[in-house]
């Protein structure tokens, strides 16, 4: 170990953790490695997400989860595609001829959608210590780690949902990655706004379940975490969520999202909903079977109201109509899909899933 760091460090990332002053942009090798990009324009109120899961199985090669939303649209569509690869030393993936994404630079092509932009006037993650998992960073074998790498900047370039070409043209983006030896947890709730009276501003949110460690006696370590960053007007970012020392207390169901998060300094008090037959149902991947399954039930356009205090005095608070919101586990998911099924009554989103990996 000692004479060879590089493999010393290289065999850590691969269980899904990362050294404090890590770069967390890289791929770690661990079973699922998500990427993240949501384009929001408050003029129209368009908003468009594109998700790209490179998914390593234990025997065989990689193979992508792929998929793109739009709202007002009401589409999505999704598949499972091979060859996936990405750079373990930067963010960079490359799903054959459908995707290609950087830093300053996403182009995905699923289905009929598409999305094909460059990224201007980043606002990175500021913290250099740790990342949107903050200490939980550094834990060997986490099921899913989170990192809102970028909270905001200029989206500029084209998107293409249901046959319509839009120009996009300094919309403000946000981009994330997760990751985890196990795919996704049991259940979990996410969320992420822009789109207020003040342009820097961002939020975002992330919780579930997690677990860590072999399973000893039928039971293993787990806790219930959520973490939340709100991006302020001026500049300074802030991140509550860890369990002791900043804890967030959080219900989520579905249709509606709360959160109250405090440490000696902050709080932050965050209040969200929306239709719950607005939702999409996004795909997660089954990794060693190779395909897709219902996973999660995702907004695009629901309701958020934001309060910042700092030593109890209110610092910023805003709202925003352009919010996505999600609660996520497959049996939900499932479930939903089987009502919408049974139910004559029209449902808003139109799926289009391809399969062919």
């Amino acid at each position: 170990m000692i004479g060879d760091p590089a493999g010393w460090l290289r065999r850590y990332r691969s269980t899904g953790a990362d050294l404090p002053f890590g770069d967390l942009l890289g791929w770690h090798g661990v079973s699922m490695e998500g990427y993240f990009w949501r384009l929001t324009d408050p003029s129209t109120g368009r908003v468009v997400i594109a998700l790209v899961g490179v998914n390593t199985p234990q025997q065989g090669p990689a193979w992508a989860t792929v998929g793109i939303a739009a709202e007002p649209w009401g589409a999505l569509d999704t598949a499972e595609l091979p060859d996936a690869v990405a750079d373990p030393r930067r963010l960079s993936v490359r799903v054959g001829s459908h995707v290609l994404a950087r830093e300053d630079q996403v182009r995905v092509q699923v289905g009929s959608s598409a999305v094909d932009v460059t990224i201007d006037q980043p606002r990175p993650w500021p913290h250099r210590l740790f990342g949107g998992s903050s200490i939980f960073q550094t834990v060997p074998g986490l099921n899913q780690y989170w990192h809102p790498w970028l909270l905001g900047g200029r989206a500029t370039g084209t998107v293409l949902v249901d046959g319509e070409q839009v120009r996009v043209d300094g919309w403000q983006v946000y981009a994330e990655k997760n990751w985890g030896r196990g795919g996704f947890p049991e259940a979990w709730w996410w969320g992420q706004a822009q789109g207020f009276t003040d342009a820097n501003v961002c939020v975002a949110f992330a919780g579930g379940r997690i677990t860590a460690g072999p399973t000893i006696a039928g039971r293993r370590w787990a806790t219930e975490v959520t973490a939340v960053v709100v991006a302020l007007p001026d500049g300074r970012v802030i991140r509550l969520g860890d369990p002791v020392v900043t804890p967030v207390h959080t219900t989520a169901r579905v249709g509606s999202w709360t959160m109250r998060g405090r440490s000696r300094r902050w709080s932050i008090e965050i209040d969200a909903d929306d239709d719950p037959d607005s939702a999409f149902v996004l795909p997660v991947p089954l990794v060693e079977e190779r395909r897709n399954t219902p996973g999660d039930l995702e907004h695009l356009a629901g309701h958020l109201h934001v309060v910042v205090r700092e030593h109890g005095r209110v610092l910023w608070r805003g709202d925003t109509e352009l919010a996505a919101l999600e609660i996520g586990g497959r049996a939900l998911a499932e479930a939903e899909l089987a009502r919408r099924e049974g139910d004559p009554r029209p449902h808003r989103p139109k799926d289009r899933t391809d399969h062919e990996a």
